[in-house]
């Protein structure tokens, strides 16, 4: 599936929600090295508050792919440097004391060596933090699979099709020989308020996890997806008595220290 440029102004209108995750993974970093700070993936740099407040001497830098989002971080004013790059093979040039990656690496393939190779460059004690929302068998995106194909066999097949985010534990596996790692899962019930002419729970999901399957639509035929996914999403988020929606939404956490180099 093909997706277009992200939209800065859509992803925010759940910044709130959105940031809570990486303040409490930022809380979980201990002390470290020499260095700056790595905002990998910074999107529209909903987090470099957070993280020049958190480390208000550091330089702070920002990566991401995508032109449209590296504008907007910009306009913070808060980054020392902003780079257009690939996460999968980016190459600093410089040794940062923190990667911090916020909903990113959920968007990636092989999380064993993307992992491998951020540690890789990271002094002794410099620090990996990660945060990915681990939402895929849950209504609000399962139902996204399973509505395309049954809607649009001929572009969509799930039969192979494996979530991308593991269970935390596979990640304190995955990442032992190369240093500390702490990892934990968190469920969030967020409180959604009603949204004209859409279930809250599509307004949450259609700036993310729905982009790649609307681009692969006409606008006729995305509008017929939206209307049969608000229907389901009524049944399985159904609205209270004050029209809000309750949304568990879970999200995986890790930060790795990395060990003494030998």
């Amino acid at each position: 599936m093909t997706t277009a440029d992200w939209d800065p102004e859509a992803y925010q209108r759940f910044r709130g929600l959105r940031l809570r995750p990486a303040l409490e993974l930022l809380a979980q970093v201990r002390d470290l090295p020499e260095g700056p700070i790595v905002d990998m993936g910074c999107g529209a740099g909903a987090v470099a508050e957070a993280l020049s407040t958190r480390y208000p001497t550091r330089e702070l830098f920002g990566v991401d792919n995508s032109g449209t989002m590296l504008d907007e971080a910009d306009a913070t004013g808060l980054y020392d440097r902003l780079t257009r790059d690939d996460a999968t093979d980016w190459t600093p040039g410089y040794t940062p004391a923190l990667i911090f990656s916020n909903a990113l690496a959920n968007w990636l393939p092989d999380h064993a060596g993307l992992f491998a190779h951020w540690a890789a460059m990271l002094p002794e004690r410099g620090a990996l933090a990660v945060q990915m929302p681990r939402q895929y068998d849950e209504p609000s995106h399962k139902l996204l699979r399973d509505l395309a194909e049954d809607m649009f066999p001929d572009r969509f097949d799930f039969a192979d099709w494996a979530p991308p985010v593991a269970p935390p534990q596979d990640y304190a596996a995955m990442l032992d020989p190369l240093g500390d790692v702490r990892a934990w899962e968190t469920t969030y019930v967020q409180d959604l308020a009603p949204v004209a002419g859409s279930h809250p729970v599509r307004q949450f999901t259609r700036s993310t996890v729905m982009r790649p399957f609307v681009a692969e639509m006409t606008e006729t035929e995305a509008a017929r997806y939206n209307s049969a996914y608000d229907a389901l999403l009524a049944r399985h988020y159904p609205a209270r008595e004050n029209g809000n929606v309750h949304f568990p939404f879970k999200r995986v956490f890790f930060v790795l220290t990395k060990h003494q180099q030998t």
